[in-house]
């Protein structure tokens, strides 16, 4: 079992609804869909390990972050939670199933199968780590180092959130070294036993490629337009 603190922001009130980030993300993508969920629910945005606000560890594998879940909800005594995992956070979150399968009232998937993907953000925590942050002087400075390597202007906004100012220069928010070391094991899935047969929404953006028609279940919410690290369709989504 872990011993992690995980930082976290709860809005609203109701059953207990815990948001799962995905990788180079944080609590703070999900807080315009916590808002359309305050009046049902009380939302538990969470900062998985090496993310956000949460402690770093060298370790960080599927395995590892399930435990961190399984904490996190006995310490906030959390009873019959609905788990809404995306990208990482849902990998994290099928883990915490097969192992903890009692503990769970419900599921939101978003975005990803419980499969092994190719390892394409090896070259963002690449990109990421090259930056000499001695030489940045603003957030514009980054960005135009960082085009270089990650040429889409979203995706590029999306990673630098987690360039922070702090009174000795920037800094990142993320652990990129331990990303940069576990990144196989992230691309990867774990094959546990176990099963689960409750109520599941699956969620997959029309522009994404991380769910294969294959792995696409039959009962399932399409959210054309949006691909994969666009947190936009949240409100999309809410507002359907």
């Amino acid at each position: 079992m872990s011993d992690f603190t995980l930082a976290f922001e709860r809005t609203g009130s109701g059953p207990p609804l815990i948001i799962l980030h995905g990788l180079f993300g944080s609590s703070a993508n999900w807080r315009s869909i916590a808002q359309c969920l305050t009046k049902s629910y009380a939302v538990d945005r969470v900062d998985l390990r090496n993310h956000g606000v949460s402690p770093w560890h060298d370790t960080m594998d599927y395995l590892d972050m399930a435990d961190d879940v399984k904490q996190f909800i006995e310490q906030h005594q959390l009873e019959d939670p609905i788990l809404l995992g995306h990208s990482m956070g849902g990998k994290v979150r099928w883990c915490w199933l097969f192992r903890y399968p009692d503990l769970v009232k419900s599921l939101v998937v978003v975005d990803i199968a419980p499969v092994a993907t190719d390892n394409r953000h090896t070259s963002f925590v690449r990109a990421l780590r090259k930056l000499n942050l001695a030489a940045v002087k603003s957030r514009r400075d980054a960005e135009v180092v960082l085009s270089y390597d990650v040429p889409d202007a979203g995706l590029r906004q999306f990673l630098l959130q987690n360039l922070i100012r702090r009174e000795t220069g920037y800094a990142w928010r993320i652990n990129l070294r331990a990303l940069a070391d576990n990144m196989p094991m992230l691309a990867d899935f774990p094959v546990l036993p176990g099963c689960y047969s409750g109520p599941t929404l699956f969620v997959r953006g029309g522009d994404s490629n991380y769910v294969e028609i294959k792995h696409k279940p039959s009962d399932s919410k399409h959210v054309s337009d949006f691909g994969h690290s666009d947190h936009s369709w949240c409100g999309a989504l809410a507002s359907r």
